[in-house]
């Protein structure tokens, strides 16, 4: 096994031959996303892109725990249309080429949520917690999920996940197609590593080509509503309302 630190937030390991296991780190936050793990993603998926020895991409987070989303602390912070390294990531994850798979344990919340969208293959444990919080935050989706997970889920569930936010249970994101399976607590990363060796032994340029051709009728319209709901979200973090929200929640 080899292991890189790309950031101090994120590790990059070379778990079995061919696979790449990509770590969110920051178990103390529950694995938050501030600028340097956006930065430490973007920099692990565009390594895997360009060895040639990696055939697949498990994502997944330490500390039983996926993602619980964007730093809320290091959002604020930000002054002008909100962090360029969080769009970097989107479009980094949604044209990568090699196939990623995700293994949910605890919260995936916001991002940790449409990240999977983009993610060729996903599963999640009984314990996994799902929520998509823009509305709450005065904010609006993000990651293509306006586009996108209509079409996976059907418009009224769509509506429900991103008007109401409430959050949802691993057996929900199966049925809403987030993921593909639901393991027991504690058996998605064994879960992802087992199908992500499946995909390591298949020839890879099929592999690629498949994947390339299954995103082909969809990839003007997300890169589009990336960057459309890239700058909307931008402009929310500006608001308002969204400061209200911001404010009220660091204050808990």
């Amino acid at each position: 096994m080899t292991e890189t630190i790309l950031s101090q937030t994120v590790l990059s390991q070379t778990v079995l031959p061919g696979i790449v296991q990509v770590t969110m780190n920051r178990p103390e936050r529950k694995n938050a996303l501030d600028r340097a793990s956006y930065q430490g993603l973007i920099d692990a998926i565009g390594a895997a892109e360009a060895d040639p020895q990696i055939r697949a991409i498990v994502l997944t987070g330490a500390g039983g725990c996926f993602t619980s989303g964007n730093d809320i602390k290091d959002f604020a912070a930000v002054s002008d249309s909100g962090p360029r390294v969080a769009m970097d990531f989107l479009n980094a994850i949604s044209t990568a080429k090699k196939p990623i798979v995700a293994a949910v344990e605890g919260f995936a919340v916001g991002i940790g949520t449409t990240m999977l969208l983009h993610c060729d293959l996903a599963y999640a444990a009984k314990g996994a917690s799902f929520r998509l919080p823009f509305v709450a935050l005065g904010l609006s989706p993000e990651g293509a999920s306006s586009y996108l997970l209509p079409l996976i889920a059907g418009s009224k569930r769509a509506a429900e996940l991103l008007m109401l936010g409430e959050a949802f249970g691993p057996e929900a994101a199966a049925e809403s197609g987030l993921v593909n399976a639901v393991t027991a607590e504690g058996g998605a990363l064994a879960m992802a590593l087992e199908k992500a060796r499946a995909l390591a032994a298949l020839p890879p340029e099929s592999v690629a080509l498949t994947k390339s051709l299954l995103k082909r009728g969809n990839a003007a319209h997300v890169a589009e509503t990336i960057a459309t709901e890239g700058r909307l979200f931008g402009e929310r973090l500006l608001s308002a309302e969204a400061k209200a929200a911001f404010a009220a929640f660091l204050k808990r």
